[in-house]
């Protein structure tokens, strides 16, 4: 496993150079990708200017967001199944191995079980192409109630929902992304994790919710960084994962509004100082791995 650092997932921005920049000067060891963006200073200034930084710094490549509208019409989905190459050999050019999605917790088109289908077939078919460049694919849900509202359809919210779809899916590569304050806001225990191999964990996020508010009624902005009350446990969950043997990138993500304030340096600095607790706190080594107790 590897401290990862997602600029969008804390709420902070800025050029890539300042990006990788903060990720080197508080210990993360991976950030999570721009694809689009990238794909347009490769445009703009070819490869080698485009990549340049990330070259020397040395940094691992967390996740990226699927550039791809998968779960709209066909004509928009076949669309965009003609762009993804481009994307995909551009992400394979840096080493970015590990796309992500969030499945839409509500429409108003398709009922619950003819959704499933439609969201099981377009997974396994994306998750061949995806398979052809080395690559696996992630999705995350959203569990808040607001995010359901006023649709037609109410679809799938909550881990074993998401767990059950993954079963479904004809591509080995297709996973699932552990948002801790997502299962949390579900009803749902961390424990429910194991219920996953490790080879379908495709990322891990930290986050940590509000004492007294309840599940049901959390909003994102209750996302709160890693360690700041304990009503989720950082630290259990990537034991959990660790002792499963997860490899991957471990992100913290919060909702900017709680920080507001701060600079740039500041809230990168204070998540990786977080994940850094949590990560002693679970007893794993700088490299990842489980440390093995100590014996008397």
């Amino acid at each position: 496993m590897f401290k990862n650092l997602s600029a969008e997932g804390i709420g902070v921005s800025g050029r890539q150079s300042e990006v990788i920049e903060s990720a080197l000067s508080f210990g993360f060891k991976g950030i999570d990708f721009d694809l689009i963006d990238f794909q347009s200073q490769v445009k703009a200034h070819g490869m080698p200017h485009a990549r340049r930084l990330l070259d020397s710094a040395r940094l691992k490549i967390g996740t990226f967001r699927l550039p791809l509208v998968w779960d709209d019409s066909d004509t928009v989905y076949q669309e965009g199944l003609r762009q993804l190459p481009e994307f995909l050999e551009l992400a394979k050019a840096v080493g970015a191995s590990r796309a992500v999605t969030t499945i839409n917790p509500a429409n108003d088109a398709r009922p619950y079980h003819e959704n499933f289908e439609f969201h099981r077939r377009r997974l396994t078919e994306i998750g061949g192409l995806l398979a052809a460049s080395e690559m696996r694919l992630g999705v995350d849900f959203v569990a808040l109630p607001h995010a359901r509202k006023g649709r037609a359809y109410q679809f799938v919210h909550t881990l074993d929902a998401v767990v059950m779809m993954v079963d479904m899916i004809r591509a080995a590569n297709v996973g699932i992304v552990v948002d801790p304050w997502e299962i949390h806001a579900a009803g749902s225990s961390l424990e429910d994790i194991r219920k996953l191999p490790a080879d379908r964990i495709i990322a891990v996020m930290l986050s940590d919710a509000p004492l007294d508010v309840e599940p049901a009624a959390l909003t994102e902005a209750d996302r709160l960084l890693p360690g700041e009350t304990g009503k989720i446990d950082s630290a259990a969950l990537l034991s959990m994962v660790s002792e499963m043997g997860y490899e991957g990138p471990i992100t913290p993500k919060a909702n900017r509004a709680k920080l507001s304030g701060m600079r740039r340096d500041q809230i990168v600095k204070l998540a990786g100082e977080r994940v850094d607790q949590a990560w002693k706190a679970a007893g794993i080594a700088p490299s990842g791995k489980k440390l093995a107790p100590v014996k008397n």
